[in-house]
């Protein structure tokens, strides 16, 4: 699926319940339990759907989403709170959410309403993640370099789609396994450089080299990577 998630909530046995059920649906799945560090994330982040919690540690979800939506009009937004009232549920619409789901919710329901919220977004002008002459439709499931059409696993288009949204970073085996596997690297499965190794071959079919080996760090999608330390082709 390849869907990035945010999810902004501050109750661990929550959290952890949403972070664990998302995954398991296919979402890649990231989690803030502050304000600010979900400010950062929502701002350093792309994402393709926000589940914002109201109260929050720092800085409180209605504060966060007027802030967020000055920068980004366009991420779908669900607040997933316990303030039920009718006047709030419209200040947080009115406030630039798309959604509003009261806690306690029905997990089905929520998937249902993320479901549609993708939807949305998709059937408005498709959910394109891209870099340089990369191009990965989510709504298609179509993965292309220069025009030409990439037939990739379902695996290999997730990790590819996490390169590219993050070009340029540094990324270690670890982060990749959390994100892209749902695991953590055990320090001896080779299963990652596997999938790196048959990603860059279906790549270097239509242009160089974009995705580097950094000695002791991890991967990096980038043109000219030599300027960090530890590069190698």
């Amino acid at each position: 699926m390849s869907i990035r998630v945010l999810i902004i909530e501050d109750e661990t046995n929550i959290s952890d319940f949403l972070v664990r059920g998302l995954r398991e649906e296919g979402f890649l799945v990231d989690h803030a339990a502050d304000g600010l560090s979900a400010w950062q994330a929502l701002r350093n982040g792309t994402w393709d759907l926000v589940l914002l919690d109201w109260w929050l540690p720092g800085q409180d979800g209605l504060t966060l989403l007027q802030r967020f939506r000055q920068h980004d009009r366009t991420t779908p937004v669900l607040f997933l709170t316990a303030r039920d009232q009718v006047e709030q549920r419209v200040l947080g619409l009115d406030s630039g959410a798309d959604d509003y789901l009261c806690k306690p919710f029905d997990y089905e329901e929520l998937l249902a309403r993320i479901r549609a919220l993708i939807r949305r977004r998709e059937t408005g002008g498709g959910t394109v993640v891209s870099w340089g002459d990369l191009t990965v439709n989510l709504a298609t499931q179509r993965a292309e370099r220069d025009g030409h059409p990439l037939d990739l696993t379902a695996r290999e288009q997730s990790l590819l789609v996490y390169f590219l949204r993050h070009p340029g970073q540094v990324l270690s085996r670890t982060r990749l396994y959390e994100h892209v596997w749902d695991d953590r690297h055990d320090g001896i499965s080779k299963t990652l450089e596997v999938h790196v190794m048959e990603l860059r071959r279906k790549l270097e079919a239509h242009g160089p080299r974009v995705i580097h080996t950094l000695r002791g760090r991890g991967y990096v999608l980038d043109h000219t990577p030599q300027s960090l330390p530890g590069a190698k082709s």
